[in-house]
């Protein structure tokens, strides 16, 4: 407890150390609202910037860009409809609608707010539990790490659409798709057809430009508003919440970031999958608001959602040495530079580096609040431009997005194909999220079911044979049972319904 405090705290506000943190901040946001780059590849590219600094102010300014390219994402997702990070794919569903509604600014102040709280309450998580949750998740074995994705799939299938068929192709489809490339575990190429560029399998940047942008353009093509711009006043630009609005959110807020904050802690989930399923959570609490139209609850249970993940992520690499998520694992390169191994060996023997650190993580939560006050706002005029020019900025985005992301025009062709599919999936209402959200989880779940059934010799009882995967299993059936009961509840009811009007139409 004394190495908790006792480190000097005045040296965390440092003119080198603040400069590291809003600096982070501001590049983060950059590289997450440019569609094709996100957290990972912005804190590679900075990573070789830290070499000639000290560990303290160099795993700061990366963890900055982290965090600051989560919110990042949230911008185009909202302006454009193009998710900057695969983890905003799942706020596109409601910011984007409430900025074509009028209300840019609102969106982006909710999506703001709730990044800064999710990221406030991951960080306070990281500073105060940093030992037994990261010993929580060390346990959870391969049995539970496939049951906790199928709990993701089932409730975005079963609480996530009105029309569970339509879902449930939308996520088969999606799980289908994802088995491209070469084998992970025995290296056999599947479903490459002889393509070099497929042996990495589909990309995601390539693969959600395609669904989200290019779909958004077919639409905006065909629209008889092309020559119109997307908000013209731009007096709503203004990132504001009130205070009566934050308490509307401010529940979802907190619940959204104790989810992101639980699948930050578990290695391979990560942000996408806490958006997702905060996302599925929200609607399931709130069944009478209309998610998809422009709901606040929506954004807000996204971005507060993947930016907790960032301190949770955290969590298993400075306990355990196991990187939380990708960009964590590049992260971890700026501790071995210095000659230092993440891991238990960091509590005990570094102390002085470990505490400074996650102080300094809450202290670019702020920067991250107050940078996007003023980077937001200049941002969301490019809403000013008419739609037709829109299309185009969106098209070289997409370009430069899909190819930038392993330079090659393979990918480039990969978006264009899902733009199609995507528009298609958008006209017949067929439900984006579930085919997203099996693409995000399919290389998670089929991973860590093969290797649970292969360490316990093909026996199925090892996912239920711990106390863990049991809790886990009744959350599923119980999942599976109220979808039942609900859809009776409603056929029912239909049922009634068409008798009644059936009624009182013999009486007429």
């Amino acid at each position: 407890m004394a190495a908790f405090t006792s480190f000097d705290f005045g040296s965390l506000f440092s003119v080198g150390n603040l400069l590291c943190l809003f600096l982070g901040t501001l590049l983060g946001m950059i590289v997450g609202c440019l569609p094709g780059l996100g957290p990972t590849i912005g804190v590679a590219l900075c990573l070789p910037l830290t070499f000639k600094m000290d560990l303290i102010p160099s795993v700061l300014l990366l963890v900055a860009i982290y965090q600051g390219a989560e919110y990042g994402g949230s911008i185009s997702a909202i302006l454009l409809g193009i998710p900057g990070t695969i983890s905003a794919s799942a706020t596109t569903m409601d910011g984007n609608p409430l900025c074509r509604k009028g209300y840019p600014g609102k969106a982006l102040g909710y999506s703001l707010t709730s990044s800064a709280i999710g990221g406030l309450l991951g960080g306070i998580v990281l500073l105060l539990f940093i030992t037994p949750l990261s010993r929580l998740a060390f346990d959870f074995l391969d049995g539970e790490l496939f049951l906790i994705a199928m709990f993701g799939l089932i409730s975005i299938v079963t609480l996530g659409s009105d029309d569970v068929p339509k879902s449930m192709i939308s996520l088969l489809l999606g799980l289908l798709l994802r088995t491209m490339g070469a084998d992970t575990l025995s290296g056999v190429n599947r479903y490459t057809f002889g393509v070099p560029s497929m042996l990495e399998g589909l990309q995601f940047i390539a693969v959600i430009t395609g669904l989200f942008a290019l779909s958004s353009v077919f639409n905006m093509v065909g629209s008889e508003n092309l020559g119109s711009s997307g908000v013209s006043d731009v007096s709503r630009f203004k990132v504001h919440v009130s205070l009566s609005e934050l308490r509307e959110i401010l529940g979802t807020v907190l619940k959204s970031s104790v989810i992101g904050t639980i699948m930050g802690i578990i290695p391979g989930l990560g942000p996408s999958a806490a958006a997702w399923m905060s996302y599925n959570e929200v609607k399931r609490a709130h069944p009478e608001k209309k998610f998809g139209t422009g709901e606040p609850l929506g954004i807000s249970a996204c971005e507060s959602a993947n930016n907790a993940c960032v301190g949770g992520a955290l969590l298993p690499l400075l306990s355990m040495g196991i990187p939380g998520s990708g960009t964590i694992a590049v992260l971890a390169t700026a501790f071995m530079f210095k000659g230092i191994q993440p891991g238990p060996q960091l509590l005990t023997k570094y102390p002085q580096y470990v505490y400074p650190i996650l102080w300094g993580f809450l202290i670019a939560v702020f920067a991250l609040y107050i940078v996007g006050k003023f980077f937001t706002s200049l941002t969301a005029r490019m809403l000013v431009a008419p739609n037709y020019l829109l299309v185009v900025i969106i098209l070289v985005a997409i370009m430069i997005g899909s190819f930038g992301n392993r330079n090659n025009m393979f990918d480039v062709g990969v978006a264009i194909a899902f733009g199609v599919v995507g528009f298609f999936l958008i006209k017949l209402k067929y439900p984006i999220a579930s085919f997203l959200m099996a693409f995000v989880l399919g290389d998670i779940i089929e991973t860590h079911f093969r290797r649970a059934l292969t360490l316990s010799k093909g026996s199925w009882l090892v996912f239920v044979s711990r106390p863990a995967s049991i809790v886990i299993d009744l959350m599923i059936l119980a999942l599976i049972v109220s979808s039942v009961l609900r859809s009776v509840k409603a056929k029912k009811q239909k049922a009634a319904a068409a008798k009644t009007a059936e009624g009182g139409a013999d009486h007429v």
